[in-house]
């Protein structure tokens, strides 16, 4: 490889030099530039230097040392082999060997996603690992998979969540080379994949940004401290840096979609939001490759305006692809499990079930939010929204590993109670997610892990999860976040799949899904009727009917109770029902034009 150029943006710098080599021996004066290229959003090249090196003679390492300080890596590093606190290096995505030619995507309509952490999905924790096992989404039924996120973050274990290089694929994943094998080989599976990215905050260890330039801003602020900075001095360069990152995955790793964290925190006061930009971007790509790139955002605000379309004069929303409804997952987790602590104790309203699968994603549009102290969200018009840009959830990273010992739901509840929740996500007319694991009832555990050198940034991390869940009541030891028997217990053990129950939970979930994947969104039916009856024995039963199918699931109780078909017309079928799935799978036989249905049971037909 032959010399190139290099460049940083370093708006406020009086020098900066090219840092050579792994160890950093030679030391090269850099100029400005004076432009920057071109980049996606940019208004100016004000602050840019550059210089053209022969890196790859120094093993493709380099760094930036900024007003004679020590070496920093490049803010758009594509690689931190050696950790996120050293040297950068060189990686040439056009040299990836791609097969994918012929591949035509997932459009979001069509989605069912899986989303997985790659550390925990396999014992290897690597991307090759992770495509192994991909033969097991494409029989579950599922068309996405959902990677946790994979830039780098300090140490080897981690959730993702604390990034600090946002271009640089995790080395112990396997570096680009291996998110680049992983996407080309789902996309020869049939599967579409998608990244969780984080553009509202980086961690606490390793985030050099400050020392380069304005990344950041103390005139908003978030819960991890000073917000990114995007509608301040020299915001112009730092959106381009969330554009161009966001370009990177979508075009130079072929990915399909990224899933933006908690957008509620990307602070933007100009006339064109951020969200805006990266939608359009999304969009121009899509036009250009024929492949749906889709953009789904994790959002606070129970806001429709979030999916929706700008129209003539900018009136209108922001023009995202999808959007996290967890308020489904809310009214779901109180069903199911009874919990009613926190911001769960709204959704013990009799109401919000039938309200979040019949009527609307969002039981807060507009209504009283006794844990916000206040008034939240606003109406969904699924005449105008369509129902399958809101994504939900029975169980997510966020809502099992935020839990004192990260047990899932399935860990607390019957496994008939399980396949309910299970019934009820997958035929309801939001696009439905799944986190690793749950289609099985797997017996892990996912807790929360990191893995910092800084024993003070350690320490602080025990401490206040231990403090905070001492906060909401519990009193047991939390499990050491440092402690890499945490990653071990976090792993999924594939043994357990073709075991007992939960072989009988695989099979219920593949055929909701399989059902799901062969039926037209519009025949899965938007609105539904949803009604809650006492069975006489202490428990209740649930009906849920829909155009295209029907569910009836009984909680609790004792005994069995006879009960009719869901759907109303099929009693007098000679042939029964036309089941879909049953948990137990004796609960699909009807018996004199009735289901008999014991304790946490359930019944999916068609209609």
């Amino acid at each position: 490889m032959s010399a190139q150029q290099v460049r940083l943006w370093a708006p406020d710098a009086e020098q900066v030099e090219l840092v050579l080599g792994a160890t950093g021996g030679e030391r090269v004066a850099m100029a400005p530039s004076g432009s920057s290229g071109g980049g996606a959003g940019t208004a100016s090249g004000d602050g840019w230097w550059s210089v053209t090196a022969d890196v790859a003679a120094h093993g493709g390492r380099y760094a930036f040392a900024v007003d004679g300080g020590d070496p920093v890596p490049d803010p758009r590093s594509r690689h931190q082999p050696d950790g996120v606190h050293a040297a950068s290096a060189l990686v040439d995505t056009g040299a990836f060997p791609w097969t994918d030619q012929g591949w035509r995507g997932v459009p979001l309509e069509r989605a069912a996603v899986y989303e997985l952490h790659v550390g925990t999905f396999t014992e290897a924790g690597t991307f090759d690992a992770a495509a192994e096992r991909l033969g097991h989404l494409v029989e579950l039924g599922v068309s996405v998979v959902e990677l946790m996120p994979v830039a780098a973050f300090p140490g080897r274990h981690g959730w993702g969540y604390d990034g600090v290089a946002l271009y640089a694929v995790h080395d112990a994943y396997g570096g680009p080379q291996g998110l680049a094998r992983f996407v080309d080989a789902a996309h020869a599976a049939g599967l579409a994949v998608w990244l969780d990215v984080v553009y509202n905050h980086l961690g606490p260890s390793g985030n050099y940004l400050r020392q380069t330039g304005p990344y950041f801003t103390d005139r908003h602020h978030t819960p991890w401290g000073e917000a990114v900075n995007l509608d301040g001095p020299g915001s112009d360069e730092v959106r381009a840096y969330l554009l161009d990152n966001a370009r990177m995955w979508l075009e130079d790793y072929h990915l399909d979609g990224l899933r933006l964290d908690a957008v509620h925190a990307l602070h933007d006061e100009r006339a064109v939001h951020v969200l805006e930009e990266l939608a359009a971007l999304a969009d121009d790509i899509t036009g250009r490759t024929g492949v749906p790139r889709s953009l789904v955002a994790e959002s606070d605000r129970n806001d429709p305006a979030t999916v929706a379309r700008r129209g003539p004069g900018g009136a209108g929303g922001l023009g995202l692809h999808g959007q996290w409804a967890d308020d489904v997952h809310h009214a779901l987790h109180v069903l199911l499990s009874g919990e009613s602590q926190g911001y769960y104790g709204d959704f013990a309203d009799p109401g919000a079930v039938p309200k979040v699968l019949g009527r609307t994603p969002f039981f807060h549009d507009g209504t009283l939010s006794t844990f916000r102290g206040r008034v939240h969200g606003r109406p969904v018009h699924l005449e105008v929204t369509e129902p399958w840009r809101f994504v939900a959830s029975l169980q997510t990273h966020d809502q099992v590993g935020n839990r004192a010992v990260g047990d899932r739901l399935h860990h607390g509840i019957p496994a008939g109670r399980h396949a309910v929740g299970a019934a009820l996500l997958l035929t309801a007319p939001w696009t439905p997610m799944l986190f690793m694991g749950e289609e099985w009832g797997a017996s892990t555990p996912w807790q929360y892990f990191t893995d910092h050198e800084e024993e003070w940034l350690a320490q602080s991390i025990r401490e206040g999860r231990q403090a905070e869940f001492a906060e909401h009541g519990w009193a047991g030891e939390v499990p050491d976040p440092q402690d890499t028997g945490t990653v071990t217990a976090s792993t999924l053990r594939w043994a357990e799949v073709d075991e007992g129950e939960h072989a009988e939970m695989l099979a219920f979930y593949r055929a909701l899904l399989h059902w799901r994947r062969d039926t037209p969104a519009q025949m899965r039916g938007t609105v539904g009727e949803v009604t809650r009856k006492p069975d006489g024995t202490g428990g209740e039963v649930l009906t849920v009917t829909r155009p295209g199918v029907a569910l009836v699931a009984r909680l609790g109780g004792e005994g069995e109770v006879a009960v009719p078909p869901p759907g109303g017309d099929h009693a007098a079928r000679p042939a029964g029902v036309d089941l879909v799935a049953a948990f137990p799978a004796t609960a699909g036989e009807p018996a004199a034009g009735q289901l008999r249905l014991g304790p946490d049971s359930v019944v999916v037909v068609r209609r």
